[in-house]
């Protein structure tokens, strides 16, 4: 049986991966994760009883521990989602980001290099080095155009300065060393297993419990967002027919300003838990989720617009996103409301504050 290596199938969307990847492919599957605050067991509660599946927990930085890996599982592909990604985290602490982003992608891309210089012709042709990346890479839009996979990089946080670094790598080590990789850049993704610091869990919480919904600035600034699911489908798409040493957008053609998701957020959960049905709502005395959202003081570096071009994805490989935004914000309200112990779990004493903000 081949195996399929995937770094930070904890996480967020690598727990979504995992689950897809059992469901359309027959190799065994080999998750390694470091079980950050954001990476946790509880999201593969399901999944590790799965006889294809081995978990691991560790860094990808661990040279030993990744060389080991390689020897004993001699992957078919390496699948790396494995980062520091929260921007208001970076902010605060970018030594972590480096460390993990650059310096573990480095790792990697070294023990892959080792692996196929042992390997026989068929099992080095077959080989792929998937890395999952951002469109935070190429910087801010303005109010038109689209990032295409020529789009100059031109990172404004150290999140995305430390993902760039590493898109760098994955793309020097196809040019110097002939290997097999494969790079995608996604816009914002939003669906179950995600820890609500980001934007929709954290709103979708907090109007649970009837706190504010706090936007950054005017609420102005636009993404593009993508459901989970369909990211997920397009990752395996580039894995298995993406063409070696190319990169894909990978986008849901979802662009609204964060005014408006957190709107349609408050839509969907106005239907899916009436205020009136909502004890924190009573208490406060309010009838509509939208008198949560208040604006507070801005980000520092806040790009002010992402937009992907997914063309070449959908021209060259046939994918096409699935959910429809509307569709995806309910399916994704429904999720947390019904899954509440997980949140609570994953929370531990962690209880939403504001990240940064830059000490005056």
């Amino acid at each position: 049986m081949d195996t399929l290596l995937i770094t930070g199938g904890a996480g967020f969307i690598g727990a979504n991966l995992v689950r897809l990847a059992l469901e359309k492919v027959d190799d065994r599957v080999v998750i390694l994760d470091r079980l950050t605050y954001a990476g946790c067991r509880e999201s593969l509660a399901d999944v590790v009883v799965d006889s294809r599946v081995d978990f691991v927990e560790g860094s990808i930085d661990d040279r030993e521990l990744v060389e080991r890996l390689f020897d004993r599982h001699q992957p078919r592909a390496v699948l790396n989602l494995a980062a520091e990604t929260h921007v208001d985290r970076s902010i605060e602490d970018p030594r972590v980001f480096v460390e993990t982003n650059v310096g573990g992608t480095f790792e990697l891309l070294e023990a892959a290099r080792r692996h196929l210089a042992a390997a026989t012709a068929d099992r080095r042709a077959a080989f792929r080095f998937l890395h999952v990346s951002t469109d935070e890479v190429f910087g801010s839009l303005g109010e038109t155009g689209l990032f295409s996979e020529d789009t100059r990089y031109d990172p404004s946080s150290p999140y995305s300065a430390s993902k760039a670094a590493a898109d760098h790598l994955v793309r020097a080590y196809h040019r110097t060393y002939g290997m097999p990789t494969l790079i995608t850049n996604c816009s914002n993704n939003y669906g179950p297993f995600q820890f609500p610091e980001k934007l929709i869990p954290l709103m979708i919480l907090n109007a649970v419990e009837a706190k504010d919904l706090p936007i950054y600035g005017d609420g102005s600034n636009v993404r593009d967002w993508i459901f989970v699911g369909d990211h997920c489908s397009g990752l395996l798409e580039v894995l298995v027919r993406g063409r070696p040493g190319e990169s894909y957008n990978i986008g849901g053609g979802g662009e609204r300003t964060n005014l408006e998701i957190v709107s349609t957020l408050c839509t969907a959960l106005q239907e899916q838990l009436p205020p009136s049905e909502n004890p924190a709502m009573s208490a406060r005395g309010l009838d509509s989720y939208t008198q949560l959202i208040t604006f507070v003081e801005d980000r520092p570096g806040h790009d002010l617009r992402y937009a992907i071009d997914a063309s070449k994805i959908r021209r060259d490989l046939g994918w096409e996103p699935q959910s429809g935004l509307a569709e995806g914000m309910t399916r994704t309200v429904l999720w947390y409301l019904e899954n509440r112990s997980w949140c609570e779990g994953v929370q531990g004493g962690y209880d939403r504050p504001r990240l940064g903000l830059l000490s005056r």
